[in-house]
């Protein structure tokens, strides 16, 4: 017997009547801001009224606090928006009464109406200083809102709670306490301070100021000579006829009275050039000619005589084998340069194609041959530099010792940077060329050294000391066992060296 289960039978044949279709609610018409509003905002985007050390995300914030605060408030047709202090500058005024430790709450916050804001805009400059463009003046245009509540355009997209703008403003005290507990959660977080104070900042940017104070080089120089001045700050007008000063770098604008006029330096390069002649002290000489273009760099002095200090400062150094003065001044006159101020550019970019043999630098090796022109490819001392360049690219070191022998200028005094190291590297190339042995006679004149005993110094100092063999014609060095000790020395000469920072 089939189990089943009864149902009743359908005794109608109706239709089923559809539910009635819900028409969705039209949001109301989002409110329009105002042209005063809409004035504001677009101030506080412009370009020129961008302050360096207010981000844009800091000043967006502020932005959005003050129309806020205006909207909750209803008081956003009372504000002044025309005269209202931008964002920015509330920003500034804010960490300026916080580092005095004066607590108050801005004007912005107390009263909207902006009959109050004449305090905060006489605590402003009046004089706005050159700011860097950070943001396109098109980069935000208010529109109309597609919501149903009065609030900014970007209220919408927020993520922040929609109670928060109604509780009251954080007083300074509160705003350091949370900061401090912010700083102590990224610390357990990190392991390390990820947000400083601006006391911090202030300490930890006097240390850094002290620590490079008490670093000097060699001869007691500085990598940099141009002072610490704001931005704004004009030349100074120097009044000091003396004609010696010592080298101080400065932590603060410099008074007229320390500083040298153009008249006084003129007669002050004279003085060291004399001086280097007849006392070749190029402690006392460096630390003048700092001094001397310190001078210059605060005076804003950049002309004829400016290229001639660098270049006489560059060529001592040079002399004394002092990378690093001579790449500040070099540095410098590539500056200098560009501007078509005179000057001998054709001889400081051979020393700069040398100084990058010297180092090895292949890619701005590159970059300055992809950069010459055929007219100065033709200078001698480019032209020169050019062929030692080609003559160590090939192998060619017999063509190499003979340019060595004839640079212009000052070439030798960079050739004899790294003369050494190719000696040793021709060393090598003749050990496995030439065996069993080769006169020494002969690596004096291939190699350009002055005489037979420096030759024979120059193998007894690198390890061939054993190598040497006395017959009846004379020393010859047996080349098939000197090899390998002159090719371990190879590799270690090429090994690249920073040289204070420039590689």
């Amino acid at each position: 017997m089939v189990a089943f289960t009864a149902v009743s039978t359908r005794r109608t044949l109706g239709t089923i009547t559809a539910p009635s279709s819900i028409k969705p609610a039209q949001p109301p018409p989002a409110q329009k801001w105002g042209e005063g509003v809409r004035g504001y905002v677009q101030r506080a985007f412009a370009a020129d009224n961008a302050i360096p050390g207010v981000t844009a995300e800091e000043m967006q914030s502020k932005l959005r606090d003050i129309i806020n605060g205006a909207a909750e408030k209803d008081k956003v047709n009372e504000v002044v928006w025309e005269t209202l202090p931008t964002p920015q500058e509330i920003i500034v005024a804010e960490r300026n009464a916080a580092l005095s430790g004066v607590q108050q709450k801005t004007v912005w916050q107390e009263n909207l109406s902006g009959l109050q804001l004449q305090s905060l805009s006489a605590s402003l400059p009046s004089d706005p200083i050159h700011r860097k463009r950070k943001i396109d003046d098109n980069a935000m245009e208010i529109e109309t809102p597609d919501t149903t509540t009065t609030q900014p355009p970007w209220r919408a997209a927020s993520t922040r709670n929609v109670f928060e703008d109604r509780l009251s403003f954080p007083t300074l005290a509160e705003a350091s306490k949370k900061t401090k507990d912010k700083k102590q959660k990224n610390e357990s977080k990190f392991g390390k301070d990820v947000i400083l104070s601006t006391t911090d900042l202030e300490k930890r940017r006097q240390r850094f100021e002290a620590d490079r104070v008490t670093h000097h080089s060699t001869y007691d120089t500085s990598r940099d000579d141009t002072p610490l001045l704001e931005a704004h700050d004009g030349p100074v007008i120097g009044t000091c006829l003396n004609l010696e000063k010592n080298y101080f770098r400065l932590t603060a604008p410099p008074k007229p009275e320390t500083v040298r006029p153009l008249p006084i330096l003129q007669k002050t390069l004279a003085m060291l050039k004399t001086k280097w002649r007849q006392e070749n002290n190029y402690a006392y000489t460096c630390d003048q000619f700092k001094s001397l273009r310190q001078d210059l760099t605060v005076q804003h002095i950049k002309n004829e005589f400016t290229v001639k200090v660098y270049e006489t400062h560059a060529r001592i150094a040079l002399q004394k084998m002092d990378l690093g003065e001579y790449n500040q001044c070099q540095t410098q006159l590539r500056a200098l340069y560009k501007q078509n101020l005179g000057g001998n550019p054709a001889e400081f970019l051979a020393y700069r194609i040398l100084y990058f043999i010297y180092t090895c630098n292949r890619p701005d090796m590159n970059d300055v041959l992809s950069e010459l022109t055929q007219t100065v490819r033709e200078e001698p001392a480019v032209k020169h530099a050019l062929e030692v360049r080609s003559a160590l690219a090939s192998g060619n070191y017999h063509r190499f010792f003979r340019l060595f022998l004839d640079p212009p200028n000052m070439g030798a005094y960079m050739m004899d940077m790294f003369i050494e190291r190719e000696r040793i590297a021709a060393l090598a190339n003749i050990s496995r060329a030439y065996k069993p042995d080769v006169k020494l006679g002969y690596l004096t004149e291939e190699l350009a050294f002055d005489d037979d005993a420096e030759c024979a110094a120059f193998l007894c100092d690198h390890g061939a000391e054993q190598y040497l063999e006395k017959k009846a014609d004379g020393l010859v060095l047996q080349t098939g066992k000197a090899g390998a000790v002159f090719q371990a020395a190879k590799d270690a000469a090429f090994r690249k060296v920073d040289i204070k920072g420039q590689i």
